[in-house]
């Protein structure tokens, strides 16, 4: 009796494969099965750790730039007023199809993430050994934004997607287009799009011509570096080349395109700009800039220590106000006051500007750079003026380095001694760069410096001829308390002690400070220089346009007041 047995027949694939692959295949299996099981344990990892971020943050205004003080008060928040979320009906479509050319060509047609874009940047990246691509879509960028993900790392991607697919699944792609813009950084202390149309357009997002709009967006990628407020050259070439890409992807004619690129830069008028609020967060701002150029992945919900001593900054601007006013009370007072100037016209009223670096350091501890800030926005601290009678320290140091005998009171016998070109010399190391005469009228005083050098100079002359370099902001802390900056004090020695000591025995003792106050021969300019304690303080008034200030007597008395108000702080 015959017993029935199964036929043991190969797999399909061993029958018409050769016997010397069924192994490697085998193999290849196996392991395929195993990368899928690790995968999705990986997959599983990262949507479980993104589930814990919380998704209202997305539609939310994000946090802007905070100022402190050096005591770690807050200070006027520059812009905040601008700071507003707009809706997707104000955004212009061509804002739109700019962005989508410039940043994200298949946004609308992804899920989130450019599988394609992400090949090729994976690609990149392997044969660099470094991170050097990202290939962010717009919601990865608002991902990475919202939650404040800084670091280059496998890690920080993985989540980065992971957030990416849960902001698309929760939000559409209006939604996501318009959180990205009022998100993130247009550079010049803008945070959102309708900040940055503000404050280089002085309009609304809403109104924003096309060549606008272009330009914009072509910051996108270097805030800093394109921000046609510090760079206009570099900006306008940003419009230029995302028009080309309009072009090339056809939302725009060839035609369009070259009449947009030409299309004049048109920037608000500094009155209509929103985003400062003192003469002082100008000059931190301005700093602010420079150290964050080339770091724009770290740019919203900055907290920035700043030098600044609130206190005696506005003792300072009340001091001077209440010196300036009396000035303007005078009987023989027949200029403009600044009580009676009309608004809407440049002031012409007289003007003040004052610096105080903290003498060891450099940092600097006020700036006031006009009278009103709402009149005028230029910082005469910046500004050259005549010196007269405050050049004599630096002629008396130059002399003393050079082993001469300093004659207070007599600079022209005491610069005769070394002559006019070692005293620019000296001058110059201690901070003032001119311009300087020639000749023996360098030593009466006509050479031009400004408040900055002024408090610079008499800085280096109180720290015994080393010479600070003045700074502005302490230290700079990213939106989750990290620190990404710390100011280190800069001093070269300028000078010899012994130098910088005959140089402040030129300026009057009070009070524990050491002070000089008076006007140039002209009277059209008035100098107070302050060593106190541990600040250098050099205070200008005058007028903008030149002009006789008033009768030196009467100016010296007014302001030998005003130094003793201030005390010996």
């Amino acid at each position: 009796m015959s017993t029935w047995r199964p036929i043991n027949r190969p797999p399909f694939w061993k029958r018409w494969l050769p016997e010397w692959l069924h192994g490697p295949v085998k193999w290849t299996f196996q392991l395929a099965l195993i990368g899928l099981v690790i995968g999705a344990g990986i997959a599983f990892f990262y949507l479980l750790l993104a589930s814990r971020y919380d998704l209202d943050e997305v539609a939310k205004l994000p946090a802007g730039t905070t100022f402190y003080d050096r005591k770690g008060v807050p200070l006027d928040a520059p812009g905040s007023s601008g700071r507003r979320l707009v809706k997707r009906d104000e955004i212009p479509e061509f804002l739109v199809q700019a962005l989508q050319a410039r940043e994200d060509a298949r946004f609308f047609r992804h899920s989130g993430v450019d599988v394609r874009g992400l090949a090729r940047a994976t690609v990149r990246n392997v044969k660099d050994r470094d991170f050097t691509q990202g290939a962010s879509t717009l919601s990865m960028q608002l991902a990475r934004n919202t939650f404040g993900m800084r670091e280059k790392s496998l890690h920080r991607k993985l989540l980065e997607i992971a957030l990416t697919l849960r902001i698309e699944a929760r939000y559409s792609k209006d939604e996501i287009l318009t959180h990205y813009l009022n998100r993130i950084y247009f550079g010049s202390g803008a945070d959102g799009i309708e900040q940055a149309a503000r404050t280089y357009f002085g309009k609304t997002t809403r109104e924003l011509t096309p060549d606008e709009c272009a330009l914009v967006v072509g910051i996108i990628r270097g805030p800093h570096i394109y921000s046609p407020l510090r760079n206009p050259e570099a900006a306008v070439e940003q419009r230029r080349q995302t028009l080309a890409r309009m072009a090339t992807m056809g939302f725009v004619t060839a035609e369009k395109r070259d009449q947009l690129a030409a299309a004049p830069l048109r920037l608000a008028d500094d009155e209509d700009g929103v985003n400062q609020t003192s003469y002082a967060l100008q000059a931190v701002r301005r700093e602010l800039y420079r150290i964050l150029e080339g770091r724009d992945d770290a740019l919203t919900g900055l907290r920035v220590s700043t030098t600044i001593d609130s206190a005696w900054q506005a003792r300072l601007q009340d001091d001077l106000n209440r010196a300036v006013s009396d000035l303007e009370h005078e009987k023989s007072w027949t200029h403009p006051t600044h009580h009676d100037h009309p608004s809407g016209k440049e002031p012409d009223y007289v003007q003040y500007a004052a610096v105080t670096v903290e003498t060891k350091s450099g940092a600097v501890l006020a700036l006031i750079g006009g009278r009103d800030y709402a009149d005028s926005r230029l910082d005469r601290t910046h500004s050259k003026r005549d010196l007269g009678s405050a050049f004599e320290p630096f002629i008396a140091a130059a002399a003393s380095e050079r082993g001469k005998l300093v004659l207070p009171g007599r600079p022209l016998q005491t610069g005769r001694q070394i002559g006019h070109a070692e005293v620019e010399r000296i001058a110059r190391r201690c901070g003032l760069d001119g311009p300087f005469v020639q000749g023996e009228d360098l030593f009466r005083g006509y050479v031009a410096a400004s408040p900055r050098e002024m408090a610079t100079g008499l800085a280096t002359i109180g720290n015994s001829g080393k010479r600070p370099r003045p700074f502005f902001i302490r230290e700079i802390r990213d939106s989750a308390g990290k620190l990404i900056y710390s100011a280190k004090p800069e001093l070269t020695q300028a000078i010899g002690a012994n130098a910088a000591q005959d140089a402040a025995s030129i300026l009057k003792r009070r009070a524990g400070t050491r002070c000089f106050t008076g006007a140039t021969n002209s009277e059209r300019d008035a100098w107070t220089l302050r060593l106190g304690p541990s600040g250098s303080t050099a205070i200008w008034i005058g007028f903008d346009q030149p002009a006789k200030i008033a009768p030196e007597p009467r100016l010296d008395s007014l302001l030998d007041e005003f130094v003793k108000r201030l005390g010996n702080e």
